[in-house]
């Protein structure tokens, strides 16, 4: 994988164009296929909406969102409408999520988001453009990094240094599971492993979980019984292999590395 950017494109004078060719470029001759053995991508029509590129062995697609700026708490999308529909209908690529330099013409940052770890918690409405605008009303969304849980932020290349691709293919192998899980209930298992994520611990306990039951009924307000629901997506979290029960109210979570 080649960290440099091809220089040739700064022929383009718009500076939103040189940075679409760049990372275009970059992402066509240097991303693979984190889902299978596959050491390539391959870019899709630009017409094809959400998808950027394709994996040619096992059809995984991709999206590729690009920043001049480092990775912060959000990512702008496209509209919001159509991603809540696209994330229910589990209709949503993965994504890579790159951070590059313009000024040394490096790629700095990579991160792989399996699809299945993005959930409606994720997906947060932009105001609606002004009455002004062209498309006046238009809604778009952002994709809060922050409810995103670590063990779906997987490092591609980490401040400037490439990461072994077998360590980022077992990580992204890990998150399988999820896909067997309806889109409709797979939200609360990714929430309540956020928040336990946010513990920054190994081990926590069943009263730590109870903890968070403000925040969690706070994101499923049409839920009830907040505590029953932890405890049972907490079994669903050990079926899948990202906690250990270890016994007389206590867990050990999968470490991220």
């Amino acid at each position: 994988m080649i960290l440099n950017l091809d220089s040739d494109v700064l022929i383009y004078k718009s500076l939103s164009q040189k940075a679409r060719v760049l990372t275009e470029e970059w992402g066509t001759h240097n991303l693979y296929c984190p889902a299978c053995p596959s050491n390539r991508v391959i870019r899709e029509p630009n017409n094809r909406e959400a998808v950027d590129s394709m994996c040619p062995d096992c059809r995984a697609s991709f999206q590729l969102k690009a920043c001049r700026n480092p990775i912060g708490r959000k990512i702008t999308d496209a509209a919001y409408e159509a991603m809540k529909r696209a994330v229910l209908a589990d209709n949503f690529p993965h994504l890579f999520v790159m951070h590059y330099s313009l000024d040394v013409l490096k790629v700095l940052n990579v991160l792989a988001i399996p699809k299945y770890f993005l959930s409606l918690s994720a997906v947060e409405a932009r105001k609606p453009l002004a009455p002004t605008a062209r498309r006046a009303g238009w809604v778009g969304c952002n994709i809060i990094l922050d409810n995103v849980p670590p063990d779906g932020r997987i490092n591609v290349i980490k401040d400037g240094v490439v990461c072994p691709k077998d360590d980022v293919r077992e990580r992204f192998q890990r998150s399988r599971g999820l896909s067997n899980i309806e889109t409709s209930t797979r939200g609360w298992v990714l929430d309540l492993l956020t928040v336990l994520r946010s513990l920054n611990k190994t081990e926590f306990s069943l009263n730590e979980a109870y903890s968070f039951e403000g925040q969690l009924a706070t994101l499923h307000p049409n839920n009830r019984h907040i505590r029953e629901k932890i405890r049972q997506q907490l079994q669903v979290l050990r079926d899948l292999g990202h906690i250990t029960f270890l016994g007389s109210g206590k867990y050990r979570l999968q470490p991220l590395d």
